[in-house]
């Protein structure tokens, strides 16, 4: 662990895996209470001094911390396709894009703007001024284990917050990577913590109801994520929440099939289908699903699946064996219900697989809303396509969910795409686009998909305070 600015030991541990091999790779102290109440008591009194830097203090060091993470792109992909089982080009492509955040809050916070008010009184003047909340525990998930530390922690520590992390028991070694490069490039005592633990329950009551920790950010599934802003209410805690997703594709009639089906076969795979992005419910018009289904399938088909480090490798494991579990059984019950396989639709054990959590790229066709792959998210390889007949009820059908995170459109006319962006009920859609995302740009979700942005300028105001001065001359 990483607290008050030195490595710790702890009194137990516990063992970190590789998901396409099951061996063992590392293993990382498993915190208790004494641990965590040390990172709580750092991070707060590290407050004090971390709030009075400028913003020119806080953005070398964020820009530091950047030219560490570019010169050391490598070995981070490496780490993160052993523990987290991406192949290796999606794990540079990661790793690139956490580091975009460091660069893009180093220069934001520089820019964290105050107002002078006019009033109605002539003797008064009003002076709102952005301060940072304080301590910050800021919780992430393992399906992008790098990535996902910078998009919180960056604007965070741009703001002038300090912060716990506690990262996902699944991949605490690319965060202890993360620690080594933000330690080196200077950051305070106390200022960044972390914290690995296998049981993360503990930590996050701390982060809920201790009241030196003012802010919880959060990204994981749904059902944890309203029982730790539920906590937090109760506590008055600031709170940022990024959920679960079901992302609807819908691919419109003026739009060429083909080419829809090669785009969404790119971000339906990628990372495995372990994305909360990751489109679940693709939409075609019943007169071009049959080229969408043959397109779809083959690009499917040929994906080989392996260990991220080898070449030619176009998917990974999963992150483990429940994983599989819940896969397997949502197409189980979908076949059961009607639906047909084009490929897939099994576990892979076969050509050195057998260690690994590995599924096959599967195409569903024949999906209707009895199927629980209509309503639950996969976090897997599995694209289900659905037919529709008109706009107006591929739209009622797209928002016909609890999530409102991502979307995509494929549409060659204007008027139909921007209908189709204006009805949609979520936070992201990308028309005719598959990566709809940027640390320019902010993130985040409708309904239960969240609470609240990550990048952008959006992204550094969750760390803010509005504090107002009122004086009279």
């Amino acid at each position: 662990m990483y607290i008050d600015g030195k490595w710790k030991a702890g009194n137990s541990d516990f063992a970190v895996t590789n998901p396409a091999t099951g061996e063992v790779i590392g293993r990382v102290p498993d915190a208790n209470e004494h641990d965590i109440e040390a990172a709580v008591a750092a991070a707060d009194i590290a407050f004090a001094d971390w709030k009075k830097t400028t913003a020119y203090q806080r953005s070398e060091l964020l820009y530091r911390a950047w030219e560490l993470m570019v010169r050391q792109k490598s070995q981070l992909a490496e780490l993160m396709t052993r523990e987290q089982g991406k192949p290796l080009k999606a794990s540079l492509n990661e790793v690139q894009y956490g580091a975009d955040f460091l660069l893009w809050f180093a220069e934001e916070a520089k820019r964290m703007y105050g107002q002078i008010i006019p009033s109605a009184r002539e003797n008064q003047r009003f002076l709102v001024h952005k301060s940072p909340v304080g301590v910050v525990g800021a919780i992430t998930p393992w399906n992008y284990p790098i990535s996902m530390i910078t998009r919180k922690l960056a604007p965070a520590l741009a703001a002038g917050c300090t912060v716990i992390l506690k990262p996902a028991e699944s991949t605490p070694l690319c965060a202890r990577a993360m620690m080594e490069i933000f330690d080196e490039a200077g950051f305070p005592p106390g200022v960044i913590n972390l914290l690995t633990v296998q049981n993360p329950s503990r930590v996050g009551e701390v982060f809920c109801t201790d009241p030196r920790v003012r802010k919880l950010t959060f990204t994981g599934s749904t059902q944890v994520g309203k029982e730790l802003n539920g906590l937090a209410a109760t506590n008055m805690k600031r709170v940022s929440m990024e959920l679960g997703g079901h992302a609807p594709a819908i691919v419109f009639p003026d739009a060429d099939p083909v080419h829809a089906a090669k785009g969404l076969s790119l971000v339906k795979f990628l990372n495995t289908g372990q994305a909360c992005i990751s489109p679940n419910r693709i939409f075609v018009h019943e007169d071009h699903a049959e080229p969408f289904i043959q397109e779809l399938t083959s690009r499917a088909s040929r994906l080989k699946a392996g260990n991220g480090l080898e070449n030619g490798i176009g998917i990974g494991p999963l992150i483990n064996e429940l994983a599989v579990g819940k896969v397997d059984g949502q197409v189980k019950d979908a076949i059961s219900r009607g639906a047909k396989v084009h490929t897939g639709g099994q576990r892979l054990t076969e050509k050195g697989l057998s260690g690994g959590y590995f599924y096959a790229p599967t195409v569903l066709s024949g999906v209707t809303e009895p199927m629980r792959i209509y309503r639950e998210e996969t976090f897997g390889p599995i694209a289900p396509v659905i037919t529709y007949r008109s706009e107006k009820d591929v739209i009622a059908m797209a928002n016909d969910t609890e999530y409102g995170l991502a979307a995509y459109i494929y549409s060659n006319d204007i008027g139909t795409a921007m209908r189709a962006f204006e009805a949609l009920d979520f936070g992201i859609i990308g028309i005719n686009d598959i990566n709809p995302t940027s640390a320019a740009a902010p993130f985040g979700g409708l309904k239960n998909s969240g609470l609240g942005r990550e990048g952008a300028q959006e992204g550094i105001e969750e760390y803010l305070e509005t504090k107002l001065g009122g004086f009279a001359i």
